[in-house]
């Protein structure tokens, strides 16, 4: 059996053609974050705040905490997982002042090697996801729904 070095560390990037503002309100404000992510939020994300993000077809919930969020370039949070908490930060980079790069890291996963493997796997396969979707509602208003459609047999009501 193989044995980790170095845990695993995700991180999954795009560049949306939005200004930084745009790109950013789209993962604070849920009204904007449901149309490609999550389906239902307790509230906006704020520095310090617990919220609690919904995958209603799922009936999957996950906690997060705010643990920092600076306005057009940062947002860190901590979220909880099957096997524990990790560490999600974003960072947004204006590029040619219409321009977004995100950058999405994934880090701190528990659990034995091949657990945390697997977590990294779903979360890489997961944040780049959600980066397609936000470059899909965000530059052409279009709702992929490609997290409903990851998975339609593990739906709730199919």
């Amino acid at each position: 059996m193989a044995m980790l070095k170095e845990e695993p560390v995700v991180k999954a990037e795009m560049n949306i053609r939005k200004p930084v503002d745009e790109v950013f309100a789209a993962f604070v404000d849920p009204e904007k974050t449901t149309k490609f992510w999550f389906t239902k939020s307790s509230g906006k994300l704020e520095f310090g705040k617990h919220i609690r993000w919904d995958w209603e077809m799922y009936g999957v919930s996950a906690n997060v905490y705010v643990k920092q969020l600076e306005e057009n370039k940062r947002i860190l949070i901590e979220w909880e997982e099957p096997y524990g908490y990790s560490t999600v930060e974003w960072t947004f980079t204006p590029r040619n002042g219409y321009e977004t790069f995100v950058s999405i890291i994934n880090s701190g996963f528990q659990g034995e090697g091949d657990e945390m493997v697997e977590q990294a796997l779903d979360s890489m396969g997961g944040f780049t996801i959600v980066l397609c979707g936000l470059k899909a509602y965000l530059e052409h208003g279009i709702s992929l729904n490609l997290i409903a459609d990851k998975a339609p047999d593990a739906h709730l009501n199919p």
